[in-house]
């Protein structure tokens, strides 16, 4: 049954100032006021409003009032900018938003008074200095991310299904594993990979990327085993008794009835440990990977533009992070599409 549409409220009563409209500018100009922006690069907008109000104090200072100004100025215009946004339907209003924040993050970035145009310069590869962060530092971020996600999962459900097992072995063997990986480091995890295991013996010494992929594998397996099991206790008991009803046996009806379903609950905060694991991975720098992190702050180093190449990478990360929210949002409909109504 399709839902009703909403009513048409006129725009005029949209644009209509509430109680909570006056609450909202004067909790703003309060916050404005606190944090003293008078004298910053946001201060500095508003000068050529203020005339005579931007004046600096006896000694140069800033004054009370040009704070003050400023608080009440910037209130305003986010207050109407709320106001404005009310009229717009709500794909528009989402998309404006995003608009406005974006400039936000460029005007911060441009605020720190760096030179971005090293990301363009190119190096004795031939490459520029951007392109060789994506080709070497993101790609090989990627690939560990990917393979330790698959092998995460596959931990997941295996200690899963052993927490929920009758069997003493496997539920022993299960709550140790997730017990221990929740409850140390992750570095720390790293460090008795890389160099604990080789004091074991030779045959036990791994090269820095295994080494890197078995530590997030074993660490976020801990953490969504219980993501794996509370999708699979989140199928409702029926299911069960009806494959029993139908003479299915136990695996059975765990692959072809329980687990799909369970799919459903599993699949979105196993995409969110995924894109924490895509950000994580930045840890195994510490053995010597050349991750994105690691390569961001090796070429920064060498031009002496650290804090740039840092600023690159971070957006490289949040590019990352959107494709991979875009394919779980995809992958999110697709199993729940039984669900729709």
């Amino acid at each position: 049954m399709a839902r009703p549409a909403p009513p048409v409220v006129p725009w005029t009563e949209r644009m209509a100032l509430s109680r909570m409209d006056g609450v909202l500018f004067a909790v703003l100009a309060a916050i404005f006021l606190a944090m003293r922006l008078g004298g910053t690069r946001i201060g500095a907008l508003f000068v050529p409003l203020l005339g005579s109000a931007a004046g600096p104090g006896a000694g140069g200072e800033v004054t009370w009032l040009l704070h003050l100004a400023v608080a009440l100025l910037l209130a305003a215009v986010v207050t109407v900018n709320i106001l404005l946004l009310r009229t717009l339907p709500f794909p528009i209003q989402v998309a404006f938003i995003w608009i406005e924040l974006l400039l936000l993050f460029v005007f911060l970035i441009n605020s720190f008074g760096r030179d971005l145009g090293v990301w363009f310069e190119t190096s004795r590869s031939g490459e520029t200095n951007l392109a060789y962060l994506v080709t070497t530092g993101a790609v090989t971020t990627l690939y560990v991310s990917m393979i330790s996600i698959l092998l995460a999962c596959i931990l997941a459900l295996s200690a899963a299904l052993g927490r929920l097992s009758e069997s003493g072995p496997a539920y022993a063997l299960s709550t140790f594993y997730i017990s221990f990986f929740r409850g140390t480091p992750l570095l720390l995890q790293v460090y008795l990979i890389y160099i604990g295991l080789p004091q074991l013996g030779p045959q036990f010494a791994m090269d820095a990327v295994p080494s890197g992929i078995l530590a997030l594998s074993l660490c976020y397996g801990a953490y969504m085993a219980e993501i794996f099991r509370a999708g699979i206790l989140g199928v409702p008991s029926g299911q069960h008794d009806a494959a029993k009803a139908l003479g299915l046996k136990k695996g059975m009806t765990f692959r072809k009835i329980i687990f799909p379903q369970a799919m459903r609950l599993i699949v979105p905060p196993t995409g969110n440990q995924f894109i924490a694991m895509l950000k994580d991975s930045s840890l195994v720098s510490v053995m010597g990977v050349w991750e994105l992190t690691k390569t961001a702050q090796i070429i920064g180093k060498r031009d002496f533009r650290v804090f740039e190449m840092l600023i690159a990478a971070a957006i490289i990360y949040w590019i990352m992070s959107i494709c991979f929210e875009l394919i779980q949002s995809r992958i999110e409909a697709y199993y729940g599409r039984g669900q729709e109504r």
